[in-house]
């Protein structure tokens, strides 16, 4: 079965920075473009950044410039750097992967459990 799980979640102040991790693991046979989300109570889920496996990458209006995605292919990781962190910034982040599990399989998108981030004064 194929997982993806995040870490690097945490508290911090407003102004500071934090990396998070996602892991994909299990019988991946390839991956294509993996990217973050965010998600708050009542509201939907955010696209933040994408990156597709030739590590071309995507931004959303609130986050370019202060995150950065980059992906480690080697691995099936993908990372977000987050910086000059707002406290609208809390939430909890999901990384997603479009992943085959075989070579006659079409991709499909895989989603993590989330990490939580909470930047409060």
């Amino acid at each position: 079965q194929v997982q993806l799980v995040e870490s690097g979640g945490g508290l911090l102040q407003p102004g500071g920075s934090l990396r998070l991790s996602c892991v994909a693991s299990g019988s991946i046979f390839s991956v294509d473009t993996m990217g973050w989300y965010r998600q708050t109570p009542g509201k939907q889920r955010e696209l933040l950044a994408v990156i597709t496996s030739g590590g071309s990458t995507n931004y959303a209006d609130s986050v370019k410039g202060r995150f950065t995605i980059s992906r480690d292919n080697a691995k099936n990781m993908v990372y977000l750097q987050m910086n000059s962190l707002r406290p609208e910034d809390t939430a909890v982040y999901f990384c997603n992967a479009a992943l085959k599990v075989s070579g006659m399989m079409p991709f499909t998108l895989y989603w993590g459990q989330g990490t939580q981030v909470i930047v409060s004064s």
